[in-house]
């Protein structure tokens, strides 16, 4: 079955010409140009690249394999440009690290089992990690900003120390005390910047506490994200020699014990360290031992390219991550994280909006700026992918002049709101206001600011280098009662399936809801794709100095 989505014409943001900001005034009209995004079709792409046959698409796998030959063969049959010197894979050299699931853990004569009570990896081609009595240290949130005049490391020598972390930011405890960004998580409360901040330190190691309302997902997210292979780019010696000997994430349960043993209160200890940074000696050790193996091997980006007319090296990137977290064959029953919704959905969703493009095109109705369009690896292990592309761009970063990113798309039928996640960050936001008021749909922010998700996706790589980069789709408020009523069934039948072995295809699923999203995905493009505008970040953003808005 085919659904529609006439584009009436609509007020287009100004043309800009040079540096001229874009209003929301009405200042031309288009003539409707109606494009058909095929359901079915997305249907099956979303089924097939799910399917038990991909293992759960994990990067350098048989799943990988399958899936670039999926990805490409489709490209091709749109007509896009292989954009790799005509062919569309682009190299990411990886590392996949091993840890061995017997480990030997002990922190404060506390003995911690694996998976139940503690994850521990290490990304060091080292054979085996062998660490003695190493002084335990509390660092609070683990924070080092000097624009909100905080430093959890103040005065500590963290060398051949392990820091022990709490999940999040300050802001998330105290929402009402402006400190931070309050409920809305900043970088600074992202797993990956903890460990970064205590490499930075001189940290042997790096613990996080984990706790679910603050982290956003459950233990079980942790042990099956962080169990297995784990996959890093490959790094220069000295990066590499600069990270932590041993990473992981403890469950709050556990963490209680280590300080109970301690004689401190964690809980105390917490409220402490909301207030002002903290940093605590806990007068207790750690010994680990487990053996760690690693694996080079490379893994793919999917890069094609459908070339503009008369601005044809500024490019408009669409971004889907194609990878999920493949298979455990020491769990009993079923063994495949397959990844319907997280995200072969949304590689789905930018192949059905390549092919629209693709079909105007080729009616003589193509963009005067080029689109690219990159289907990610390694998104799950720490948005490799679009780190390596952001960092080795095959279009230059200069030339890129914005990032819509498709990241698990809207299963739960259609919504009379519009979500921005990390709503205020840029002028592409007003080209997603446009087109979604087509479909008489009002723009929100995310209803849960605390999760950071605009640190946890692909558009990130890219506004770190000053790319206006949006991740948007879905809503909180159902289209009606029906949609409602749908919503809470399925919303209940998917709990739990985040980063879990249900996140499967489902027949049942409507997709009116997610089809309403890449019409405005499309539209937005469009309106960008034909104008001279390069939007910039306000002034209220961190990215704001790297491309401003005029």
């Amino acid at each position: 079955m085919k659904r529609w989505f006439p584009f009436c014409a609509v007020a287009l943001l100004s043309a800009c010409n040079g540096d001229d900001a874009p209003t929301t005034t009405a200042i031309s009209q288009v003539a409707p140009i109606s494009v058909s995004f095929d359901e079915q079709r997305f249907r099956d792409d979303i089924k097939t690249l799910s399917s038990d046959k991909f293992e759960g698409r994990a990067p350098t796998t048989l799943g990988e394999k399958l899936t670039l030959d999926y990805l490409s063969a489709a490209f091709k049959e749109m007509g896009l440009s292989g954009a790799v010197n005509g062919h569309y894979l682009q190299a990411v050299p990886m590392v996949s690290y091993t840890a061995s699931e017997h480990q030997q853990v002990n922190f404060a004569g506390i003995d911690l089992q694996y998976r139940k009570d503690i994850v521990l990896g290490s990304r060091h081609d080292n054979g085996q990690v062998s660490i003695n009595d190493a002084p335990l240290v509390f660092v609070g949130y683990g924070i080092n900003a000097p624009e909100y005049n905080w430093n959890d490391y103040q005065d500590i020598d963290m060398k051949g120390k392990i820091a022990v972390i709490l999940v999040n930011d300050p802001g998330f405890a105290h929402p009402d005390e402006q400190k931070f960004n309050g409920k809305a998580m900043t970088y600074y409360g992202r797993w990956s910047y903890k460990f970064e901040e205590a490499s930075r330190q001189g940290a042997l190691g790096a613990i996080i506490i984990h706790d679910t309302k603050p982290a956003s997902y459950p233990w079980s997210v942790v042990e099956n994200s962080w169990t297995g292979p784990q996959q890093d780019l490959v790094l220069a010696k000295a990066q590499q020699d600069a990270r932590v000997q041993v990473e992981g994430w403890i469950t709050l349960d556990s963490a209680k014990r280590l300080f109970d043993q301690a004689g401190l209160s964690l809980s105390a200890l917490m409220d402490r360290a909301a207030d002002s940074a903290l940093n605590v000696d806990l007068a207790q050790t750690a010994s680990i031992k487990f053996a760690n193996k690693a694996d080079y091997a490379d893994s793919y980006n999917v890069v094609a390219t459908l070339a503009g007319s008369s601005q044809a090296d500024e490019h408009i990137v669409f971004t889907a991550h194609w990878d999920h977290i493949g298979k455990d064959d020491s769990k009993e029953g079923d063994q495949i994280y397959n990844g319907a919704l997280d995200n072969a959905s949304g590689t789905a969703g930018i192949l059905e909006i390549a092919r629209q493009f693709a079909e105007q095109a080729n009616a003589g109705h193509g963009l005067k700026r080029s689109l690219t369009f990159i289907a990610t690896t390694g998104e799950e292990q720490g948005l490799l992918g679009s780190r390596y592309y952001a960092a080795n761009p095959i279009y230059p970063i200069d030339k890129t002049v914005a990032v819509f990113n498709l990241d698990s798309t809207n299963i739960y039928g259609k919504t009379k709101d519009y979500t921005i996640v990390g709503k205020g960050q840029s002028e592409l936001e007003m080209y997603l206001e446009q087109a979604a008021a087509t479909q008489n749909r009002v723009t929100t922010a995310e209803s849960n600011p605390a999760s950071g998700g605009f640190f946890r996706s692909d558009h990130f790589s890219f506004a770190k280098l000053g790319v206006p980069a949006v991740f948007a789709g879905g809503g909180a408020e159902p289209l009606d009662e029906a949609t409602a009523q749908y919503k809470a069934a399925m919303s209940d039948t998917m709990k739990g399936c985040y980063h879990n072995v249900c996140d499967h295809y489902r027949a049942e699923w409507d997709l009116s809801g997610a089809l309403q999203d890449l019409a405005v995905y499309y539209q937005a493009a469009q309106l960008l794709g034909n104008n001279q505008h390069w939007p910039g970040y306000y002034a209220a953003s961190e990215f704001h100095p790297l491309r401003p808005a005029k």
